[in-house]
């Protein structure tokens, strides 16, 4: 089925810069919630709840897109219905949450608000449906690196700008209230780096290669004492257990016990030779399906690293053919969801790496003109942006890999988000 995405379809209602709604009782930056579901924050009664908000029965799951010239549109599958939200600056890259957009243009890091969110309470889940709205720029000189937690109510999330070093920490909570505002920002040096956010902590990286270390902050940007080495640190996610940073010798797992924030080094199996150059390069960016526990990324063109962050062992596959992405959909058949060079999309056993379904070559012109597509798991289906071909699949993994659906974009999806998760 195709539906074509009108660009035009402005309803006042969600029309960006509304009024910030006032926040209800959500629970405290720094709550275990923040880290990771398996050690939730089930003392406070929030779930995520936030004034002015509609909870709902099941999730609002939506595509929220950018164009390049930084138009912004949602689509809602159940009834596919799409309106435009505003726009931001021409984006160089988006990251999300599952509720807001991180879209780095010329003007900083400009925040979309998409107005739908889960509240993960381990055992069960809340779902939610606000006003969608752009909740202004945080102002940062060169590329952004932006770390975020499971949780869109509560605790924090993390900004690195590469071109001035500066370290940010914004309260997300905050954030829910329709407000920028910066819990710290500490001066560092200009290049690579990550800020980490763990509960009611965040990990920044200090140095630079083979001397980078983790440095523990509280949330008003004092030092914990805690410091670890993490070489070449790159790439970074939140499971249901806690935040993941990836380093040249493995990863660091960080918690927070017992009030204490707490890091846990997961060594690279033995045997494995590992090189920046090498033919087993190391895991420089994680993708799963958001807060499940194990999470993937590309081993270069020898294959796929999985890491269990439970089980804190990491497992090397062989890739069937050069992939472009891999995630993780880490559920009861161990799925892998791959991108190939040649724009397949790949269903992989998780336990071997064959390939069990795949599509055609879906988004080859995309990939041929040098953009990237997007590729998306959640719990029942897949999603992949097609910028080139303008239109979004969505696939069933667990049918052979069929398009259950196509949707045509009435201008290039060049960053797509999947929300309400």
């Amino acid at each position: 089925m195709r539906s074509p995405l009108l660009s035009t379809c402005l309803l006042g209602t969600l029309a960006l810069g509304l009024t910030a709604c006032s926040t209800g009782t959500a629970p405290d930056a720094g709550s275990a919630a923040d880290v990771g579901a398996d050690a939730s924050d089930t003392a406070t009664g929030g779930h995520g709840a936030v004034a002015g908000a509609e909870e709902l029965a099941e999730p609002r799951l939506g595509l929220t897109t950018v164009d390049p010239s930084g138009t912004v549109t949602h689509l809602d599958p159940l009834d596919e219905g799409v309106v435009e939200l505003g726009s931001v600056g021409a984006p160089t890259a988006v990251a999300t949450d599952g509720r807001y957009l991180f879209a780095e243009t010329p003007r900083g890091l400009e925040v979309v608000d998409s107005g739908v969110w889960t509240w993960d309470h381990v055992d069960h889940f809340h779902y939610y449906r606000a006003d969608p709205r752009l909740l202004g720029t945080l102002e940062g000189d060169g590329k952004a690196t932006v770390a975020t937690t499971n949780l869109s109510t509560s605790g924090s999330t993390g900004v690195h700008f590469a071109g001035s070093g500066d370290a940010v920490l914004l309260d997300t909570e905050a954030l829910s209230r329709g407000e920028l505002r910066e819990r710290f920002r500490l001066d560092g040096e200009p290049g690579a780096g990550l800020v980490v956010p763990v509960g009611s902590y965040a990990l920044v990286t200090e140095g630079r290669g083979d001397e980078t270390t983790l440095v523990g902050h509280t949330a008003d940007g004092n030092e914990t004492g805690l410091r670890e080495a993490c070489p070449d640190a790159s790439g970074t996610i939140t499971t249901r257990v806690g935040a993941v940073v990836g380093c040249a010798d493995g990863a660091l797992l960080a918690t927070v016990a017992d009030d204490e924030l707490v890091v846990e080094r997961i060594p690279y199996p033995e045997g494995v030779a590992l090189s920046s150059g090498g033919t087993t390069p190391p895991a420089t960016a994680f993708d799963n399906r958001e807060g499940r526990p194990t999470v993937a990324a590309l081993a270069g063109s020898a294959g796929v690293w999985l890491l269990d962050t439970r089980a804190r062992a990491w497992t090397l596959l062989p890739a069937p053919t050069p992939l472009v992405s891999v995630t993780a959909v880490d559920d009861a058949d161990q799925r892998l969801l791959a991108l190939a060079q040649d724009g397949r999309v790949l269903v992989l056993d998780g336990a071997t790496g064959q390939v069990v379904a795949e599509t055609g070559p879906l988004v080859a012109d995309s990939l041929a003109a040098g953009r990237t597509p997007t590729l998306i798991a959640d719990q029942q289906r897949a999603y992949l942006s097609a910028p080139v071909e303008e239109r979004l699949y969505e696939i069933d993994p667990a049918d052979g890999a069929r398009i259950a659906r196509s949707f045509e974009t009435a201008t290039e999806p060049a960053f797509v988000a999947e929300t309400g998760r």
